[in-house]
């Protein structure tokens, strides 16, 4: 702990405390009240923890190295506890976002990706020659307000025959990653003592949901996609999708023979996206009733007519993968523009995010015949995510509703004859008004007391 003495010869303060380095360190104030030597140790003490134990800095502290003075800065440098302020003026946006990066290593290509359109958007805003320290609050808004605008179209002249690129705006939920992410990338520069305080700490991007593009795809609808399907191994990845719930390309495309336990009726599925948490790498999936059929045709052409033992090791859809697979970037396995085609074919309009709503619809199926931590053991989500991202209501859910509703009179009869009585400003709907009792009560007559 940092601990405030006081010269009893000259009367001048100083701070003790064990350093960055495990050492033990002096900060010399001089002639400064109690008061104000003891909220300097505070801060000194607050600077010390939040690296030792790494977690965001108090506000208070964050905004007392904001204003320091630059004589106390330079002891506080001198000590080793803060950079010089010189250095996040140094640092250009654009250095500090490549080394950040890199330093990112662990993260899958497919989040990289995410990271590069967060940088590239920061880099249009603030420009690459940026001062890291320079960048405000208030400049972290209009870095919102940027997200949020839709773009201006391009007026540029096209060579002949050349169509005009249709630009978009970014949804909402995009906004609120990315805005999130940009805290991510400036939390990495408070931890390292770069800038003071994170300018990205009280934006707020908006919700990261958009519920506008959730869609229940019927078993009806499916069937018909499944249809217009051009062979065996399309029927079973979009089956494994709507029926098995897995997602796609990354799961269905890294299962192999050896995972399917047929005796079992259940099948082990490798999650390549959260394979990093721990016993998050694969689960345990049934082998529902509505998928086995698809799983048989693709096994028994792979199995020619069971004349041949199939290879354990093979992947089960191995037309699927692509070198993109391979090399674990998933993202380069386009499914979806063959997809659309398939969907059409099949009389349907595409909807949005047409795998993931696939997954969603077999989830909320699911979610009403099985407890939920069951399903999202099988799909391999948490209950937190599933309510936010997958479960939906359905039409059908309205349907039974209805049909509850239309018990009403038979149960209004039972009501009455038992005393309940109704209301007639509730459309007939029974309300207890009062419960017509004899002298005895709620309990029964009994003979003894």
């Amino acid at each position: 702990m940092a601990s405030v003495s006081t010269d009893r010869d000259t009367g001048l303060r100083k701070v003790q405390f064990t350093g960055l380095d495990g050492h033990r360190k002096t900060l010399r104030l001089g002639r400064v009240s109690m008061n104000t030597a003891i909220v300097i140790a505070n801060h000194v003490e607050e600077i010390v923890n939040q690296v030792l134990y790494p977690r965001p800095l108090a506000r208070a502290t964050a905004e007392w190295l904001a204003d320091l003075s630059p004589k106390l800065e330079k002891k506080l440098v001198a000590v080793g506890l803060i950079h010089p302020s010189d250095a996040a003026k140094e640092i250009t946006l654009g250095a500090f976002l490549d080394a950040y990066l890199v330093r990112r290593s662990d993260v899958k290509a497919g989040t990289a990706v995410f990271y590069g359109h967060t940088k590239r958007n920061l880099i249009d805003v603030f420009g690459s020659g940026r001062p890291l320290g320079s960048i405000t609050p208030a400049d972290a808004d209009d870095f919102r307000r940027h997200l949020q605008t839709p773009p201006v179209a391009d007026s540029s002249p096209k060579k002949k025959g050349e169509k005009p690129r249709k630009k978009k705006a970014l949804a909402a939920a995009t906004v609120a990653r990315r805005c999130s992410l940009a805290r991510t990338f400036f939390k990495d520069a408070v931890r390292r003592k770069l800038i003071a305080e994170n300018p990205f700490d009280d934006v707020v991007g908006g919700p990261s949901h958009n519920s506008a593009r959730q869609r229940i795809i019927d078993q009806d609808i499916i069937a018909k996609v499944i249809d217009a399907c051009p062979n065996a191994e399309w029927r079973l990845l979009v089956a494994l999708s709507r029926f098995g719930g897995l997602r796609v390309p990354s799961e269905r495309c890294s299962m192999r023979w050896r995972d399917i336990d047929w005796s079992g009726n259940r099948m082990t599925v490798h999650s390549p996206k959260t394979g990093h948490h721990t016993d998050k790498d694969k689960r345990v999936v049934p082998i529902f009733p509505e998928l086995r059929p698809y799983l048989d045709e693709v096994f028994a052409a792979a199995s020619k007519g069971f004349e041949q033992t199939v290879n354990a090791d093979e992947w089960i859809l191995p037309g699927f993968r692509g070198k993109a697979a391979n090399d674990g970037n998933w993202r380069g396995v386009n499914l979806r523009t063959q997809f659309e085609k398939i969907i059409k074919r099949a009389g349907q309009t595409p909807w949005p995010r047409l795998w993931h709503n696939l997954r969603a619809s077999r989830q909320t199926e699911l979610e009403d015949r099985f407890p939920s931590h069951v399903v999202c053991a099988w799909l391999g989500n948490s209950e937190a995510i599933a309510r936010k991202h997958y479960l939906q209501v359905r039409e059908v859910d309205f349907q039974k509703a209805t049909q509850k509703a239309t018990q009403h009179p038979a149960a209004r009869g039972a009501f009455e004859a038992h005393g309940v009585t109704t209301n007639a400003k509730t459309l007939g709907n029974p309300r207890v008004l009062a419960l017509k009792l004899g002298d005895t009560g709620f309990e029964p007559v009994t003979s003894t007391v």
